[in-house]
């Protein structure tokens, strides 16, 4: 078994390069906000101390689903392709659900909190992943027979992949590369609030998940991006960026019906059981008929 060594620590000095970067060429801070930035800056620091602070449960729970293997694949050079491609499939499926389910949505959905997109806000992620159980979602390959230390290696670098494409900057990589893989226009769709946009390119490295699953949907320069939530939080507090989420679950689970607490939790975003809100379905086909109304 080889020593693999968390590569996101190795990493991290190059984000901070590229953030520096980013601000002095993008008008030397334009597109940044001083507030939103250091609370996003906040959130990856506290992520980053919450992984600490469950790697024994996470390892353990690991270690236990490896032992049912099917497999024993082993560190065999072929067996790491597959691997980090089957890896990024678990995260797309993971990805879905997180704003498909509400419950995974309440870790995930500070990530789409700031009403900015550069690359601070690649590192506002979560601090409650162990809570919603997002872990579960790499199981399947444990118990295919991948090694724990390599499964957990290639998401550390699927998410490293991730961080350069949260920027503005950039408009358009090559036709092809644009194919095959997650780019900043891609992902610019993923966190917009405009209606075409709602649930759309959910990959972490390979955009031929979003193709293949119905998922995909392009940039359009007359559709510019707006960012942030359907309903902004309009708050830089960390506790209510981290759990406002949560507490709104709380909330609607104590004055629902009974035969809807559940619901509050597994059903979309946005549902209620006397239809008051919006899920992104419906802000969606509203969207959609008003544009038809006004069409000649």
């Amino acid at each position: 078994m080889p020593d693999l060594a968390n590569p996101i620590s190795y990493a991290i000095p190059g984000f901070i390069i590229l953030l520096i970067a980013e601000i002095w060429l993008n008008r030397r801070g334009k597109g940044y906000e001083l507030k939103d930035t250091v609370t996003s800056l906040a959130m990856g620091i506290g992520s980053q101390l919450a992984g600490l602070l469950t790697l024994v449960p996470i390892i353990f729970i690991a270690n236990g689903a490896h032992q049912f293997a099917l497999f024993d694949l082993g560190y065999v050079w072929w067996v790491w392709p597959i691997c980090f491609m089957l890896d990024d499939l678990a995260y797309y499926i993971f990805h879905r659900s997180a704003h498909r389910v509400r419950w995974f949505w309440a870790s995930h959905v500070n990530h789409h909190s700031s009403e900015h997109y550069n690359l601070s806000t690649a590192l506002r992620q979560t601090w409650t992943g162990f809570i919603a159980l997002s872990f579960i979602f790499r199981i399947p390959l444990l118990f295919i027979g991948f090694p724990v230390e390599m499964v957990f290696f290639c998401g550390a670098l699927n998410l490293i992949y991730q961080f350069w494409f949260h920027t503005e900057a950039i408009d358009k990589m090559p036709a092809w590369f644009e194919y095959w893989f997650n780019t900043p226009s891609h992902h610019r769709v993923h966190h917009a609030t405009n209606a075409r946009y709602l649930d759309a390119n959910y990959a972490g490295v390979f955009m031929i998940w979003d193709r293949m699953f119905g998922s995909f949907v392009a940039e359009d320069s007359k559709d510019p991006p707006a960012y942030g939530l359907v309903n902004n939080l309009g708050s830089f507090n960390l506790l209510r960026v981290s759990f406002h989420e949560w507490i709104a679950i709380a909330r609607d689970v104590w004055a629902a019906p009974w035969r809807h607490k559940l619901s509050y939790m597994l059903r979309e975003p946005g549902w209620s059981h006397d239809g008051s809100r919006e899920t992104s379905a419906m802000i969606k086909a509203r969207a959609a008929a008003e544009k038809n109304s006004l069409a000649p």
